[in-house]
């Protein structure tokens, strides 16, 4: 009982502390000067949508250009968005958390849009400047041509249509709606039908004039509608309503704080009373303790010697016990080294398969390179004699050609290099393992670089032909960025389950479908289907467990699957398998483009 209410005190004190340090830290006070920066953040978000506004409808409303170029207020506006990031953070604040993302996008989207309708209406402006500024050359054409050109009603009628057209132009400019774009193209139409009879000067003068004003009616369109969108583009209401509502939660903050205080207040002055009645019992129980204790020391006298035997006997029950621990640290050790062998065994067979791979491709090879060889042979011989039969010659001419077509056609000579180079490299791998004998839960992960995945399973590919020789391959490789793994390994988990699927496979027309598609923004997926006998559903849940296997006895360890797990989920991703009997057996690998710790995987 004594210990349950010692432990109830415990409790109860701990407790009371948590409480206490909760209300100390709810009565700390806010940084009002931080909120003020923030709501000072916000005006000059306002402002500078306020100025973004008149800047568009100043432009709009004006046909000389503006004085001074227009203010770039991306650098401030990065600024102030940096500057709101940090104090999001700082705060604490839930309505900046929420509110930010959304805000930082509208004034991107507004500045983008700016910068656009900037450009769209210096077209415009240089298109109605052009225009105009024909008006000259017009009427310098007219007179030129007053004397020579009988027919002078025409030159007459030519510039008051002129005259129209360019006051429809200013027109259209400052309301491109649809009546007055019909008004200026039929303008634009009276004035070269007019024109086809004039002489060659006035013609060239009009048709200058007429890409003038179709270049102005290509560009008003476009600076319209971004006029249209920038006018319906809500930015500066969203500072607004992010302000309100952050004002709005330092208000509830500030009142929050004074609460608190209330509760901090009361709570003190409830502990004051409770230690001064605690010290009132504690001195009770120092008397009552210093009783017991002489009580205790008498007793002591009497109990040496029973102390002194039974430490002999507890001396001896720890000298078996260290060697009892011995003996199971032992066994336990003797346990691992055999899960150790098992893995081991496994992992030198699989860079062994890269070996026998291939050497065995690099054999089917060798025969028609020497034979190549030899009948390139026979054509030297016939060349140096110099006085062969022409249609011998020729036979053996055409021959060597066949056989250099055919290896070349079967990309002989660039496969043998890449065969050889991954025969050493599985050579490679299996010095590494046999140097470094890492144990079943941490495999080796020295080597890590970017990857790519689609590169990685052509290559586990050519190391698995043999196993997938009589096999369908179906690869639907999409556009996957690299990521930074472990490429060996990686290729290791793809060459298990490219040989799982080509061995659960009984036919010879069976088809296996290697996929690579993006699984979210920073992640890859890698889809290895068969066609093969499936799965039963009550085997499916356990193929990962390590040394379970469904094959025969001494064809599988039970831990390709199982190392293949440990290696994907070592790198941050996972692997599933989705299993139907008698149709399939689709696993699916989720990598990151990044692992959470890329450090470990070179530890």
């Amino acid at each position: 009982m004594a210990i349950v209410r010692g432990g109830f005190a415990i409790i109860a004190a701990v407790l009371l502390a948590a409480l206490l340090g909760f209300l100390y830290i709810k009565t700390q006070s806010v940084d009002i000067k931080r909120q003020n920066e923030v709501l000072g953040l916000f005006r000059e978000l306002k402002e500078i949508d306020a100025r973004w506004d008149i800047e568009m409808l100043r432009t709009r409303a004006e046909l000389a250009p503006a004085p001074s170029p227009a203010a770039d207020h991306a650098a401030a506006h990065g600024r102030i968005r940096q500057a709101l990031a940090t104090a999001a953070q700082d705060l604490g604040s839930p309505v900046l958390e929420r509110g930010l993302p959304d805000l930082g996008k509208a004034f991107a989207d507004k500045a983008d849009l700016m910068a656009k309708f900037r450009n769209a209406h210096a077209a415009t402006r240089q298109s109605l400047e052009l225009v105009m500024g024909v008006e000259t050359e017009i009427a310098g054409l007219v007179r030129g041509a007053w004397q020579n050109y009988p027919q002078r009603e025409r030159l007459i009628a030519l510039e008051n249509v002129v005259t129209q057209l360019l006051g429809e132009a200013q027109k259209y400019y400052f309301s491109p709606a649809g009546a007055q774009r019909k008004s200026l193209e039929s303008t634009a139409v009276d004035l070269r039908e007019g024109a086809a009879p004039l002489p060659p000067s006035l013609r060239e003068g009009i048709a200058r004039l007429d890409n003038h004003v179709q270049q102005l009616l290509k560009t008003k369109p476009v600076e319209q509608a971004l006029f249209n969108r920038l006018s319906f583009l809500a930015a500066g209401p969203r500072v607004d309503s992010i302000t309100n509502a952050f004002s709005r939660e330092l208000e509830d903050k500030l009142a929050d704080r004074e609460i608190y205080r209330v509760y901090l207040i009361a709570f003190s002055g409830a502990l004051l009373i409770l230690l001064g009645y605690l010290a009132l019992r504690l001195f009770a129980s120092y008397r009552m303790l210093n009783q017991a204790n002489l009580a205790l020391q008498a007793a002591n006298e009497g109990l040496e010697q029973r102390v002194a035997e039974r430490t002999h006997e507890l001396s001896e029950a720890l000298v078996q016990l260290k060697d009892s621990e011995a003996q199971l640290i032992q066994t336990e050790k003797m346990s691992s080294l055999g899960q150790m062998v098992a893995g081991v065994a496994h992992e030198i067979n699989t860079p062994l398969a890269y070996v026998k791979n291939s050497l065995g491709s690099v054999e089917e090879k060798l025969p028609e390179l020497v034979r190549l060889v030899e009948q390139s042979e026979k054509l030297l011989v016939l060349l140096q004699t110099g006085n062969a039969d022409p249609q011998l010659l020729s036979s053996q001419f055409a021959l060597v050609q066949t056989l250099i077509r055919q290896y070349r056609e079967q990309q002989a000579p660039e496969e043998l290099p890449a065969l050889v180079k991954d025969g050493l490299h599985g050579i490679e791998q299996i010095s590494d393992i046999v140097i470094n004998l890492r144990n079943f839960s941490r495999l080796d992960r020295t080597k890590v670089a970017s990857f790519n995945l689609n590169e990685g399973l052509e290559s586990t590919l050519l190391l698995a032909r043999h196993e997938i020789r009589k096999l369908t391959v179906r690869k639907q490789f999409g556009n996957v960025p690299p990521i930074t793994c472990s490429p060996s390994q990686i290729n290791q988990v793809f060459l298990n389950l490219i040989n799982n699927a080509a061995q659960a496979i009984e036919s010879e027309h069976g088809v296996i479908t290697l996929t690579t598609r993006m699984a979210g923004p920073d992640h890859v997926a890698v889809e290895i289907e068969d066609s093969g006998k499936g799965i039963p559903p009550e085997v499916l849940p356990k193929i990962f467990d390590p040394f379970f296997t469904t094959k025969e006895v001494g064809k599988g360890t039970g831990l390709g699957l199982s190392i293949s797990y440990k290696i994907v989920a070592q790198h941050g991703g996972g692997i599933s398998a989705d299993s139907t009997p008698g149709v399939g057996t689709k696993f699916t690998v989720v990598l990151p483009l990044t692992p959470p710790d890329a450090t470990e995987l070179a530890a």
